[in-house]
């Protein structure tokens, strides 16, 4: 009786451990004990540990290495935890060192213990070992009492139900290396109990790695759940023993290996069962029906569900399927399809684990489910129990008897969509509970989706409006240059004799089409825009040329000493000092010329437009002088500004503006010299704007 009593109880501890040592390395759950394999490890461990005890004999060699194996493993969890969270722990490492040698020892000598050899040696290296073991045990202990004490923090619960199963198993073990070097008579009972002592520990280390933090432990659903699992292993164990007990009868020899093999097998057996779906489905559905109010742990389900909405980072499923699994999720659905309403229809977008590309839902039953937000069970429409609903839906959907609910995203009053559910791994009806709950989840999902609708149609907008941007610029351009004609044209008429007006006709016409063949070039590029390398620019010569291209409009002077090569592009900066030069005489009054200035400020060299017009107000120069299409001309883009700081900014320079109403305006573009530039840069180096 006393041999099944110690096979039973260690036989279930080992399952216990076991399914502790799975359970952890399928869920890779945060612990209080150290790293996560390293709990994986020592649980593994003690469950053989347990299960040699349970197919061999409590003395066997083969018992004494799996506890040295059990020991090593659980003070290197300890050792893990305390010296992760202790920036100053030498010390304490060496203790910890000293205990696992310790223990390292004394697992040594159990096989040179067997070895053939004088009886007065065995009897010694007994003893020693005995000892021993006695020190490693208790300096354990006392690692586990300062492992306690030392608990701070949200974990400290976690940390002491931990200490408190180590404590519980070493000290039973240091009560039976006590009573076994006192008399091997008096270590059975103990060896007995020991098998439900580990047990209650591997229940502790259970409850210690689902701790909450808040001082402490609450029994919630996932604890009552596993409560009911635990249960569920009583029985099953309590049908294993009868089974070994019944194998009692046969010879001694026999019986022995027979036993070994049903415990073996029934732990394998059992392994394998609890990791199928359809148990994990079923526990969780009876558990709620029998144990709890409500069938949800609204807080877990809501956690659960935005996070897999929410899913950020490279490699993360597409918006869709995260949409469909996290509904899904609610129901222990296997399978689910995410359908978008278009064109007044609902139009399959994407799945989780659908098996095919799904097919649309007509638009009578995409009004019927904007109109009264229903979700459809379409068990019940097979029932004939849905009125009026099952005309709307058609006919493929209701023979697919995979096809459990049809759950409709809302957004703002509109349909966005829909998800339909595939039938759950234990099958049951929809319940008040299912229909609260997935149509909340449905307006959560309906948000985002429409969130990822209106960011692909921002996208667009913006596509849109850079190249409307674009396009804005270049008829700006086109414009300037129809006003130069047009003022030339009407010049003409007074001031054809004149030689020099008709030089500068001449120059004009030349610069009018020489920008009229690079706007024309520009509206065959993508962008609009190259990358051209800077080079050094003489500023006297360009203000000359863009003064002499204005003329034949306006008065137009260069004033200011030969400066040095200025750093920038030619081509865009004479662009710039156009449009600047084109508002500058379009603001001025007849015959008041408009003036380019030329100076050098420190590093940098100065190209001031300065004309004689109207002046603009500080808070238009602060707030929309720069702003793309506001003017303060009444037919004007409101371009020029904008296109010039943009082309002078891109070469590396700054465009500053002075004006007074009444007084006229300023603009002063401010670029590097090409001399500082050029020492600054390697040899052969390409700078492109």
């Amino acid at each position: 009786m006393t041999a099944v009593l110690i096979l039973w109880g260690h036989a279930l501890a080992a399952i216990l451990f076991g399914t502790l040592a799975l359970a952890r390395w399928r869920r890779r759950w945060d612990v209080t004990a150290g790293p996560a394999l390293a709990v994986v490890a020592a649980a593994a461990l003690t469950a053989l540990w347990a299960l040699a005890i349970a197919g061999v004999e409590p003395w066997d060699i083969s018992v004494h290495l799996a506890e040295g194996a059990r020991n090593l493993a659980w003070t290197g969890v300890m050792a893990a935890f305390v010296l992760r969270a202790r920036a100053d722990g030498g010390a304490l490492a060496a203790l910890y060192g000293v205990v696992m040698f310790v223990v390292l020892t004394a697992t040594a000598l159990a096989p040179i213990a067997r070895m053939p050899m004088d009886q007065d040696m065995v009897l010694a290296v007994e003893i020693t070992r005995h000892v021993l073991r006695m020190m490693a045990m208790a300096g354990a202990l006392l690692l586990l009492c300062h492992l306690a004490q030392a608990a701070t923090g949200p974990q400290a619960g976690g940390v002491r139900l931990f200490a408190l199963a180590l404590g519980a198993m070493w000290g039973l073990d240091l009560a039976i290396a006590l009573l076994a070097f006192a008399g091997p008579r008096w270590t059975m009972m103990p060896v007995v109990a020991r098998g439900p002592v580990m047990m209650g520990v591997a229940i502790l280390l259970a409850v210690a790695a689902t701790h909450r933090g808040e001082g402490s432990v609450a029994v919630s659903r996932t604890i009552a759940t596993r409560a009911l699992i635990v249960l569920a292993l009583l029985l099953y164990v309590a049908a294993t023993a009868l089974a070994v007990d019944l194998a009692s009868m046969l010879s001694p020899p026999v019986a022995r290996a027979v036993q070994t093999a049903i415990v073996c097998g029934a732990a394998a057996a059992l392994l394998a069962f609890t990791a199928t779906p359809w148990l994990r489905a079923w526990l969780r559905v009876k558990a709620a029906k029998h144990l709890f109010d409500h069938r949800y742990d609204y807080r877990i389900e809501w956690q659960r569900f935005t996070t897999t909405l929410g899913l950020p980072g490279k490699g993360a499923a597409p918006l869709g399927e995260r949409i469909a699994k996290a509904v899904a999720d609610l129901t222990d659905a296997p399978a689910a399809l995410l359908l978008v309403a278009a064109d007044g229809v609902l139009t399959p977008w994407a799945g989780w684990r659908w098996a095919d590309g799904g097919a649309e839902l007509p638009a009578s039953l995409a009004a019927h489910l904007a109109t009264t937000g229903r979700i459809v069970s379409l068990d019940t429409l097979r029932t004939g129990d849905g009125t009026g609903e099952a005309v709307l839906v058609p006919a493929w959907l209701l023979d697919d008897d995979a096809a459990w609910a049809i759950v409709p995203l809302l957004h703002g009053g509109e349909l966005a969509g829909a998800v339909l559910l595939a039938r759950p791994p234990v099958d049951r009806a929809l319940d008040w509970e299912d229909f609260d709950l997935l149509r909340i989840a449905g307006r959560q999902a309906a948000s985002y989706l429409a969130e990822d609708r209106s960011q692909a149609a921002l996208v667009d907008a913006q596509e849109f409006d850079a190249f409307n941007r674009r396009f804005a610029f270049l008829l700006h351009d086109i414009k300037n240059v129809a006003s130069q004609l047009t003022l030339v044209a009407r010049n003409a008429e007074r001031h054809a004799d004149n030689p020099a007006f008709r030089a500068d006709m001449v120059v004009t016409l030349r610069e009018s089409a020489g920008r009229m063949a690079t706007l024309l070039a520009r509206l065959g590029q993508h962008d609009g825009t190259r990358a051209e390398p800077l080079q050094s620019i003489d500023l006297p010569a360009l203000a000359a040329r863009v003064a002499a291209a204005r003329r034949a409009q306006h008065p137009v002077t260069v004033e200011g000493e030969p400066t040095p090569l200025a750093w920038g592009h030619p081509a865009r900066l004479e662009q710039a000092l156009s449009h600047l030069v084109q508002n500058a005489i379009e603001a001025s009054p007849p015959g008041i010329p408009v003036r380019l200035r030329l100076d050098q400020v420190d590093d940098r060299l100065t190209l001031a437009v300065v004309d004689r017009g109207g002046g603009m107000a500080p808070g238009f120069v602060r707030d929309r002088l720069f702003r793309p299409f506001v003017s303060s001309k009444p037919d004007g883009f409101g371009i020029g500004a904008c296109e010039a700081r943009q082309l002078v900014r891109a070469m590396g320079g700054e465009l500053q503006v002075e004006s007074r109403e009444g007084e006229g305006s300023v603009f002063r573009i401010l670029l590097p010299l090409a001399q500082v530039m050029a020492s600054a840069m390697a040899p052969g180096m390409a700078v492109a704007a």
